[in-house]
């Protein structure tokens, strides 16, 4: 793969007096130990029962599996990373009513779908952080309640609202979602909304309740695209017009997240690959173009392409950003410093070759 060239011409991006401030400088060697990269994954789905819904083919695609994807290698502007933390929750087809419920309801059904989600971010802190799905057909006090029991329980960060799985209009079903809100303006939590197919999940059906809630970070997941609907231009236009949207960048077009990305502020853009059923290297792969020349790209510098991996995404919950690796032999010396540690987990693949 081609290195990144940036606006200003040098092979990294921005000169090193232009670089972002936030971002650590790397112009003189650091201990690797002092490094923690950034790439974060907005949206995966680790279970330990084949998603209800979709009905996935295989076996249940378990927290192991999702470290062991993530671990990679993925090669971006040349370097091998890995995918460094990723937001997981139970498969949407899970968090509905099913005959595998039987008597369970209200906070029973709740807890009983989130629980593997629970005991693999207890498993693994250091990759997984929770994110609770809201089904307000569960009751709104009971999830609202929940919400913040597992952000002040289990340190879980972020709300999904699936509304096209959970059967509401979300410009009508207002008092089913303003207390999971209320909640989540009060705690500081990300919310990210299903979007990308109708009826209940076209992006703009959502803004009644973002312009309620100007405290609410909400993220567009799939950037308004799913296999029912392309509606991309939509999370764009919102993300432009108001503080609070931010846009997920799996399922986008291509070609379209080339032209959104010049116009875009570059805080809102975030990394997702929507894993299981998608594959997470093609969604890396589709920001990693954005440093490659016009037409295909746009000559993005890498420090930029680093917020989009993770860096936007931490800030936002409070981690540190980091700079992009300087060197193939320092981002292979941190992926062999890591794969030493994940070997201490049972079950979970050694570090092995590119993918």
């Amino acid at each position: 793969m081609r290195l990144a060239k940036g606006r200003m011409g040098q092979p990294n991006g921005l000169s090193p007096s232009m670089r972002l401030p936030a971002i650590r400088q790397l112009d003189t060697p650091v201990p690797l130990k002092e490094i923690e990269y950034m790439i974060i994954d907005t949206s995966c789905y680790p279970t330990n029962l084949v998603d209800l819904a979709w009905r996935h083919d295989g076996e249940p695609f378990s927290g192991e599996r999702l470290i062991e994807v993530m671990d990679g290698p993925y090669f971006i502007n040349g370097k091998p990373r890995r995918i460094d933390k990723a937001f997981i929750q139970p498969p949407q087809g899970n968090t509905i009513y099913t005959w595998t419920d039987g008597e369970r309801s209200g906070r029973e059904s709740i807890d009983d779908y989130m629980a593997y989600t629970v005991e693999m971010t207890q498993k693994y802190p250091d990759r997984l952080i929770g994110c609770f799905v809201y089904n307000p057909r569960c009751g709104p006090e009971n999830g609202a309640e929940a919400i913040e029991f597992y952000a002040k329980e289990h340190g879980f960060k972020m709300v999904q609202l699936q509304a096209n799985m959970h059967a509401y209009r979300p410009d009508r079903a207002l008092d089913w979602l303003r207390p999971a809100l209320r909640k989540c303006a009060d705690l500081g939590l990300l919310v990210k909304l299903h979007t990308g197919d109708g009826p209940y999940s076209i992006p703009s059906e959502w803004y009644p309740l973002i312009r309620e809630f100007p405290s609410v970070n909400f993220i567009m997941a799939h950037f308004g695209v799913q296999t029912g609907g392309v509606y991309c231009f939509e999370p764009y236009q919102m993300a432009l017009d108001t503080p609070n949207v931010y846009c997920e960048s799996s399922w986008c077009l291509q070609s379209r997240i080339v032209e959104f990305a010049k116009v875009l502020p570059t805080h809102k853009i975030l990394y997702g690959s929507d894993t299981p059923p998608n594959e997470p290297g093609m969604w890396l792969r589709l920001l990693e173009v954005l440093c490659h020349e016009p037409p295909q790209g746009l000559n993005l510098d890498e420090d930029t392409l680093e917020d989009y991996l993770g860096n936007n995404l931490a800030r936002m919950i409070g981690l540190e950003p980091s700079a992009p690796p300087r060197s193939v032999e320092e981002a292979q010396a941190y992926l062999k410093q890591h794969a030493g540690a994940a070997k201490q987990h049972a079950g979970q693949a050694d570090y092995a070759g590119a993918r």
